[in-house]
């Protein structure tokens, strides 16, 4: 006999409530018997998108997320056009006002919330509208017209884009506000000037620092009063004041309120059974209005609804990127300087440029952006990780000089680029396909944006614009949540979460630690597996057994993968010195397997490229006879150590940066690390090994050693830290295994140096290596430990046999 389906009844379909019975049908498809109620007499569509329906941008069908098909292909009873009236939370029914009862074994309430309407003499006048739905958009279209004259009272975000809608509808448009500056909740007073001049440019006229008495008019409205007695013409007013929680019904049936229906962290009212998400709830006394927090809420519902119970709501301090009539915005965290901050500008009127940073202490307290807001995530993520800036102060407002491949080019926003703009030059992806695929595919987050096009899944450089893509395509309701971001769909936890679970529970199973951790999927993905193997190895490196099913290809079978099927060989060649013997060896077993092609790298060493995969363990052991190790040219592990020639030969050459590489290689190779991993060594100042785009170089001086940290080449190049500098190499053996261990404890699965050390801030890497001598001396103790166990020649033990169908064809496969 099928155990008897849950009831679930979903009061109100709009985002907030629907997107949680998306999450719940991922989670559990055939559990749940679901009825949705709604007001409105549609399905559920897209209330950001109001403002392009208004304007005539798009239609309303455009706006729509959940067809009618959907409901039905998800056996989804939708009631449209009929409010819930009752709650019976005795008898655990609701009830409509026509007498419809439906019962339930779960109820969530998502009622969203209702505009506020001025308690103002003429507020119930025809042509006083509200601005929260599509009907309210369709009365403002049928009374628009050319010429005729509109007031728009509340200078917030929606006011602003309704007074934009209708101007460009051809009405003369004027906006009411009580502050003194429109959007003064995102925007700090010099913004919000500047935002003023730009859309009276554009033809709104702005009536500020204004309360409005009166809607004058007897049968219509023609006009409004302020209360200094002065008054303007209107045949339309819109109020947009702000929003209030609906929290009506919740509150007849006994559930607990105070601006919103409380909830705890489980997303439960006080009443077990029954659930709240969205605008209408109130999480550890905020409310929220914007998408980001509303989906995460929606999320922790499912997962609890599911019978999970592994997550929690913790509540969301939003950044706000804002397009406002086509203006960039961005705003985060307090950007009202208190008298403990400091604030550092930036303005330049003829860019329409203006930033403005709040520091306390070193450490981003708040920002806000105007007219340039490509940054505006790396200043969030900066305040979300309480990075110290210490090191950034000189050109922190000038932005993330490295913001990606695609660059900024002449463009001051990424809305001004062509739709054939690359945007992610690692996965070759196009403003224009990244824009469809967000309208299309109904797109709200930088994951689902990644998920579908994998723009920013690569290297991450190119997220600022992909988010700024969001902004501009979403409007104004787009927000960048600051809660943690889970490691992959198949858990809650983030990757920090994962590495202190393995040292401080003493997980050394992957099994073990997705049961415990409650892994929706029990197999893992290609996203999670590796990382978990990763973070296994370097936790409990005497212990942990490597899953080689868990590792990519190229790691799994210790050679770089090309485009025909075949792989490339890279021997260790140590500090990119070799000799007449070895050469003759490499020559000999190129001419042996008849390698198509060998090649010279950047790293100073030799690439045998087209060797077939069953010929690999045979070319492995001529190579190790030959004394030949791997080059782990395949590896998140160290690469190499490119040196020059120091005082050995060169005139310049201050320390015999050849024998220190040598050295340096000797010590770490064969190391894992969350990425790879370069090192060169420079005899001079002259950087011919150029150390100072490696993530750990040395440039040698008369005196000793500049050490220097974060750098890398390629994509996305980046220019050294530097560190310190010391006076022997015994010392720089130390730091490089103490910096080396700090980042592969510290950093996460596939987060090269560079962006670790933007993320912690060269302070607290310099606090960890170079002032604590004590915490030094034991991460290069664990360095040298972990080494034991990982300088055993993976060529070596396959070309003696291990995993030898890894390389066997197909075709003799018993």
């Amino acid at each position: 006999m099928a155990e008897k389906k849950i009831r679930l009844v979903v009061i109100g379909n709009g985002m907030a409530g629907i997107r949680t019975v998306e999450e719940l049908l991922k989670m559990s498809p055939d559990d749940f018997e679901i009825t949705v109620f709604g007001a409105e007499p549609h399905p559920n569509y897209n209330r950001i998108l109001l403002s392009p329906v208004l304007s005539g941008e798009m239609s309303f069908q455009d706006t729509v997320l959940n067809d009618w098909d959907w409901y039905e292909r998800n056996h989804i009873t939708l009631h449209t056009g009929k409010p819930v009236s009752k709650i019976d939370r005795y008898r655990c029914t609701v009830e409509t006002g026509d007498g419809l009862v439906v019962p339930y074994d779960r109820l969530l309430i998502a009622t969203g919330s209702n505009p506020m309407i001025l308690p103002i003499p003429g507020a119930d006048l025809p042509g006083v509208l509200a601005y929260r739905s599509i009907e309210d958009v369709e009365k403002m279209l049928a009374a628009a017209g050319p010429g005729k004259k509109a007031v728009v009272i509340g200078g917030g975000l929606l006011g602003l884009e309704a007074a934009n809608g209708l101007s460009l509808r051809g009405m003369e448009v004027s906006v009411v506000h009580l502050c003194d500056w429109p959007m003064e909740r995102q925007l700090d007073q010099a913004s919000g000037g500047l935002l003023k001049q730009a859309l009276e440019k554009r033809g709104l006229q702005f009536y500020l620092s204004r309360q409005t008495e009166a809607i004058l008019g007897e049968e219509r409205v023609v006009g409004v009063r302020f209360k200094d007695g002065e008054e303007i013409p209107a045949g339309m007013v819109v109020m947009t004041a702000g929003i209030r929680p609906n929290i009506a019904l919740a509150q007849s049936a006994g559930i607990h309120c105070d601006r919103g229906i409380v909830v705890s962290d489980t997303m439960q009212t006080y009443d077990p059974k029954i659930y709240s998400v969205g605008e209408c709830a109130q999480h550890r006394g905020q409310t929220y209005g914007l998408v980001a927090p509303l989906f995460e809420q929606a999320k922790v519902a499912a997962n609890h609804l599911a019978r999970y119970g592994g997550m929690r709501y913790e509540g969301s301090s939003v950044s706000t990127k804002l397009k406002v009539t086509g203006i960039d915005l961005f705003s985060a965290g307090d950007f009202k300087a208190g008298p403990e901050d400091e604030e550092l500008l930036l303005q330049d009127a003829a860019r329409g440029v203006y930033k403005k940073l709040v520091l306390r202490n070193n450490r981003l307290r708040g920002a806000v952006m105007y007219g340039d807001t490509l940054d505006g995530p790396w200043y969030f993520q900066m305040m979300r990780d309480g990075t110290d800036v210490t090191e950034l102060r000189e050109h922190i407002l000038f932005g993330q000089i490295h913001i990606g491949d695609s660059g900024r080019g002449g463009a001051s926003s990424v809305a001004n680029m062509p739709d054939d703009a690359e945007i992610c030059g690692c996965n070759g992806v196009c403003k224009g396909t990244i824009v469809k695929a967000i309208i299309e595919k109904k797109l709200f987050t930088l994951e689902e944006v990644r998920a579908h096009t994998k723009a920013s899944s690569s290297c991450g450089s190119c997220t600022g614009l992909v988010e700024g893509l969001l902004a501009n395509t979403l409007g104004g309701d787009y927000s960048a949540k600051s809660s943690k971001k889970p490691i992959c769909a198949c858990t809650e936890h983030s990757h920090q979460e994962i590495q202190y679970a393995i040292r401080d529970q003493g997980f050394k199973s992957i099994p073990e630690l997705m049961q415990v951790l409650n892994w929706k999927n029990q197999d893992g993905c290609h996203i999670c597996r590796p990382a978990l193997n990763y973070y296994l190895l370097a936790a409990w490196p005497g212990e942990y057994q490597d899953d080689s099913h868990s590792r990519f290809i190229n790691e799994r079978v210790h050679a770089n993968i090309q485009k025909d099927g075949t792989y490339s060989v890279v021997p260790r060649i140590w500090g990119g010195v070799t000799s007449p013997a070895e050469l003759r060896s490499i020559a000999d077993i190129a001419e042996k397997y008849r390698v198509p092609t060998v090649k010279i790298t950047g790293g100073q060493r030799i690439d045998l490229l087209g060797v077939t995969k069953e010929n690999l363990p045979k070319m492995w052991s001529d190579l190790v006879d030959a004394g030949f190790v791997s080059g782990h040219a395949y590896g998140k592990s160290l690469r190499t150590v490119k040196t020059c020639v120091g005082t050995d030969w060169c005139r310049f050459g201050t320390q015999d940066s050849t024998g220190l590489g040598i050295k340096i290689e000797k010590m770490t190779w064969g190391t894992w690390t969350p990425h790879k991993f370069k090192v060169a060594v420079s005899g001079c100042p002259r950087n011919c090994a150029e150390a100072t785009i490696k993530d750990f170089g040395v440039v040698c001086v008369d005196s000793g050693f500049e050490i220097h940290v974060g750098g890398n080449g390629g994509v996305k190049v980046r220019v050294t830290d530097f560190l310190c500098k010391v006076a022997t190499e015994a010392e720089v053996l130390e730091y490089c295994g103490a910096f080396m261990q700090a980042y592969r404890e510290d950093a996460h699965y596939l987060e090269r140096t560079a962006p670790w050390i933007e993320r912690v801030g060269l302070a607290y890497v310099k606090q960890r290596v170079v002032d604590d001598a004590q915490g030094r001396a034991a991460l290069y103790a664990r360095f040298l430990e972990s080494q034991r166990y990982s300088q055993d020649d993976p060529w070596k033990e396959r070309a003696q046999g291990r995993d030898a169908r890894e390389y066997a064809p197909l075709a003799t496969i018993g």
